[in-house]
Formats: structure tokens, sequence, C-alpha cells
């Protein structure tokens, strides 16, 4: 089906404080009228969202998974499979998930997917079934403008030494190693580490540990601007509601947090750099309530996303797509794989 311009689709709403917003033209509501409309518009959608970094449709009213993964098929060219997850999720169907399992009463803050990877994707697509009572909302900010507001030290800092993350995985909390590496065997596990460029150990008691170095600022890989790109501030330990921070700590130890992020030379990131991080993240944040049918794409290297916390049910699907290599991002922080 052909393409159309970005000039046949409707204005897009460009208010402040919320992410553009695309007002679809209402439809019957049949599967493969959602399915074509996204076709018809691909390159016209993807147009905007190269423009401005992330675009939210309203008013195709997906109301199914099958429908949904039918518009994502339409707009990708290939839907990715999530390695290296952080907390578990729902598969649907091949590369089509759940939102990632998160406390509902707890804030999942400022972070762009995967940014830990080697292969990331550079295009996420969100489609909302069923919108919470209250919250809930996917939020974004802009990455360049984000990297701009930090303190030129901070920022000299981690150009210069990246980030570091550190997991601990287990069977109780956050991603098994089975969920992570789509394997428990360890010989598959220990074959991908090396790959990957990730530091790797096994505990007596048959958990892993492990440590991978990145850059925490990549070119984008189309317009070669500079973003701010990771996950420091939320896989840190002082992003975490103190009493989830105190229990885990006593349980598994300062050393065996699920997740924890630190300076690329191994130092700790203080709680207020921590906080610094989140505060100039929320002064650029916009965000809209979700409403169920809702589609939007954000590009992921551009854009970080965050969740807000909600109440009632939220079921919101996630498909990835156009796999980015982060050494074609201009990485900071040299990484050596096996």
């Amino acid at each position: 089906m052909p393409s159309s311009s970005p000039m046949t689709l409707p204005g897009v709403d460009l208010r402040p404080g919320k992410p553009p917003i695309l007002y679809a033209e209402p439809r019957v509501g049949a599967t493969s009228d959602a399915a074509n409309w996204a076709a018809e518009h691909r390159d016209a959608l993807r147009a905007v969202v190269a423009e401005h970094g992330s675009l939210l449709v309203r008013g195709l009213g997906l109301g199914g998974q099958a429908e949904t993964e039918a518009v994502f098929r339409r707009l990708a060219d290939g839907l990715m499979t999530e390695k290296e997850s952080f907390a578990s999720r729902r598969t649907y169907s091949e590369g089509v998930y759940s939102s990632s399992k998160w406390p509902p009463n707890q804030q999942m803050c400022m972070h762009h997917e995967l940014s830990y990877t080697l292969t990331f994707p550079g295009l996420m697509m969100f489609a909302c079934l069923t919108a919470p009572t209250a919250g809930g909302a996917t939020a974004l900010a802009d990455a360049p403008t984000v990297l701009h507001a930090l303190p030129s030290d901070l920022v000299e800092r981690f150009l210069r030494d990246g980030w570091l993350l550190t997991r601990s995985y287990n069977d109780e909390i956050g991603a098994s190693i089975a969920d992570a590496f789509g394997t428990d065997d360890r010989g598959a596990v220990e074959s991908y580490c090396r790959a990957a460029a990730i530091d790797f150990e096994w505990r007596p008691d048959g958990g892993l540990r492990t440590r991978q170095r990145r850059s925490a600022v990549v070119r984008h890989p189309v317009t070669g601007r500079a973003c701010w790109f990771n996950q420091i501030a939320f896989l840190n330990e002082w992003t975490l509601a103190p009493e989830i921070r105190e229990y885990l700590v006593d349980i598994y130890g300062p050393h065996g947090l699920p997740f924890n992020t630190r300076y690329g030379d191994g130092a700790p990131i203080g709680e207020g750099t921590v906080r610094l991080l989140n505060g100039v993240y929320q002064s650029h944040t916009v965000s809209e309530a979700w409403q169920a049918g809702d589609l939007m794409l954000v590009d992921n290297v551009r854009t970080a996303h965050s969740r807000e916390p909600y109440e009632g049910l939220r079921e919101v699907l996630v498909a990835m797509t156009d796999a980015v290599r982060l050494a074609d991002c201009s990485p900071t922080v040299e990484v050596t794989t096996a």
C-alpha cells in the first residue's frame, strides 16, 4: 500500500507539557481498518517521530492483542526479541509484550529501553488496551534537552568514565536468568555475556552476578545529536522507595541488590546525584493520560520514557523495532567482547 506524506495527516497537536498528539480520523473499528491505516500512514507517522521524538495517536480505538499486533507489524520492519530485561513481562506473541511488571504504586523513572545493551531498539511502540482509573501515564523527556540541563562537571565525568550496571539475579526479585537471557542454561548464558561485554560470576547458591560498563552519552544514529542515554538514575538504589531499599539491603546485602548503578570507574553514585538526575528529568517531562485505544511511538534514543504510579487495571502492550548498534552511536566508552 502506498505511503502518504506527512502533509496528508491531520494537524499534530503540540501543546506545551504534552507529547505531540495526532487525532486519527474515525473508523469502523475492524482490525483491518487500524492495520491498513497504520500501513497507509506509516511514513508520515515516522516522519513526525523523527521531527519531534514521539507521537501519541488517538482515535484508532485499538481494542485487542491481535489488532494491536497487526498495527505494530505494519509500522515496523521487524519486531525485536527482548534480551537483558530488568523486570519480567508477559509475552503475547513473538516481539509483542506487556509493559514491565512493576509495582503499581511505585514510579518507574525515566530511562531509555535497553540502554545497557550493545543493540537496542531505535523505536518503541506502546498501545493502551485498558487505561487505569488514575495515573499510569507513559511520560516522556527529550534526551538532548536533559543533557544540556545537567551540570557540566557531572556530564564530563560520565563522558570520561561511563556508567556501570551491576545485577544480581535471583528467583524472587526482578527478571530471572531465564527472563533476561531466554534460557537458564549456564553455557548459553556465559556465551551471551562474553559476546555482550558483560562480566559474570556464578554464586554458590546458583545465582548470577553481572557487571557491564556502558556510555552515558551517545549520538543519535540519524541526526548525530548528543543524547543523555542510559538508566543510571532509574536502576540506582537511591531511586527505590526507602522502605524497599532497606528491605533489599537487609535481605541481599549492599552488593547483592537486584540491580544498581555506579560511575564507570566503580565509584558509588551518591543519593544527591541521583536526586539531581531525576529532578532534571522531572523539569523536562511531558505527559498525557492514557485513553483506551491509544497508540504511542517513541524514538528510544532521543526520548526517555517513564511510567507514573497508577490505580486500577492497566494493560499496555509494547513492541520494539529499528535495532540500533551502540557502536554506531559514537560511544565514549570502549567495550570489548569475547
